[in-house]
């Protein structure tokens, strides 16, 4: 049974920083908040951003889009209403594993945008995504630094200190409890992983949480649960098991799944906890269609669509692509697990990430091997829970790139939801429930 989709009630504000392609400012849309500024800096995320109305029933209501370098906006300039909501994921490359580690050195390093953005917006609240890379050992101690320079934002830092001196002078206000609540936010942060949350992919992330002091919300009620688990998925595929009664795939290849399927501890106290929520989503239900795309399958890509570059069904970015590779080190994606992390790459085409196994072993990938091939980037798309309205700018690598960096849409809207609730607990936003 697909699972709910609510709707719609504007609750609040928001502006979006470094929005990339989409992703987390139409999550933040979704829970009811109004955009009033949305920043991105590559030209092709822009183009996307125009093509893509907040509000499909009103195509001609566009983003409050403002192009260009973040260091370049003075947001008082654009935003003359009160902000409910700053969100942004700063670019995540120099905390990335997959990138050159610079971190704090790096030029990419936006987070003291973020909080020059709050220092001028106030907001109430702030939501912000990056890679899990900031948790390793060499960056911990500046992760440390960044919450709590949000926990005090407008301690600004003298240009001639060391992040370590500003850092230093940050903890002993905080222990002294001298800054007033104004000015100070109560911040959290958790380890997610996207599958835990409905997102057909294994993407760990960590999620930043903070709210003004002033308004005394209690975050720990509202934080959100886990709503899928591994071991319901290994569950639903067991013989008999209703994971077969969404996919009709072939008795053989069914046949394989369930033998290669792990022994679940029924008798554990975990395992019986993590059967109350629901499976895992997989690349074969993305595909098949989720969410808003539910009951929409993805036609099939032939390989004559793979080696002529076909778009399949007329539908938009779904387009076979030739010359996928595979082998050690550059596994495909299953079509029975949650895909791989979608990964922007240094050429916008990462490496076995964006590849997918299929269950004809014979299918012949042009200018490759047998029994795989890229995956479109409509696939990817739903990989990243965008629904198939929302059409990206830029040939296929740029395409990839954006949704690589891009927030998943639904593990966004679970997060701005619970900030919406949050907010509405304390009376600092409007409840349209109440109303009624």
């Amino acid at each position: 049974m697909p699972e709910q989709q609510e709707e719609r009630q504007e609750v609040g504000t928001c502006v979006e920083l470094f929005a990339g392609g989409g992703g987390l400012a139409m999550a933040v849309h979704a829970a009811g908040f109004r955009p009033l500024l949305v920043n991105e800096l590559a030209k092709r995320a822009c183009e996307s951003l125009r093509k893509n109305p907040p509000d499909p029933k009103e195509p001609k209501s566009g983003w409050p889009l403002v192009p260009g370098d973040v260091s370049d906006i003075k947001f008082t300039d654009h935003v003359a209403e009160e902000v409910d909501i700053l969100a942004g994921g700063p670019p995540c490359q120099p905390f990335s594993l997959g990138g050159v580690h610079k971190g704090m050195e790096d030029k990419r390093n936006m987070f003291p945008e973020m909080f020059r953005a709050i220092r001028e917006m106030k907001p109430k609240a702030v939501i912000c995504e990056n890679v899990r890379g900031l948790l390793r050992p060499s960056f911990r101690p500046y992760f440390n630094y960044i919450l709590n320079e949000l926990r005090l934002p407008f301690v600004e830092r003298d240009p001639n200190a060391s992040w370590e001196d500003h850092n230093e002078l940050l903890e002993k206000l905080i222990a002294n409890d001298s800054v007033d609540l104004s000015e100070r936010y109560v911040v959290k942060e958790m380890q997610v992983n996207a599958a835990d949350y409905g997102v057909p992919q294994i993407r760990n992330r960590v999620i930043i949480v903070a709210f003004r002091a002033d308004l005394g919300v209690e975050w720990g009620e509202f934080m959100p649960k886990e709503t899928h688990s591994e071991e319901s998925m290994f569950h639903s595929m067991r013989e008999g098991g209703p994971y077969w009664d969404r996919h009709h795939v072939d008795p053989d290849v069914r046949k394989r799944i369930i033998a290669n399927l792990p022994k679940l501890n029924y008798e554990s106290e975990k395992v019986k906890e993590k059967l109350k929520l629901h499976p895992w989503r997989t690349l074969r239900d993305a595909i098949a269609g989720i969410d808003e795309n539910e009951g929409r399958p993805l036609p099939y890509v032939t390989e004559e669509a793979v080696e002529k570059k076909l778009e399949v069904g007329g539908i938009p970015d779904h387009i076979g692509w030739p010359g996928a590779r595979m082998y050690t080190g550059h596994t495909p994606n299953v079509l029975d697990r949650p895909a791989k992390t979608v990964k922007a790459g240094v050429h916008g085409v990462p490496g076995g990430e964006s590849v997918m196994q299929l269950d004809n072993p014979n299918f012949i990938n042009a200018g490759g091997g047998t029994g795989y091939r890229y995956m479109t980037v409509r696939e990817t798309a739903r990989v990243m829970t965008f629904p198939d309205r929302w059409v990206l700018d830029g040939p296929r690598g740029e395409k990839m790139r954006q949704l690589g960096n891009a927030v998943p849409v639904k593990l966004g809207a679970v997060f701005a939801k619970a900030v919406a609730n949050a907010l509405k607990s304390v009376g600092a936003l409007e409840d349209p429930e109440k109303e009624k």
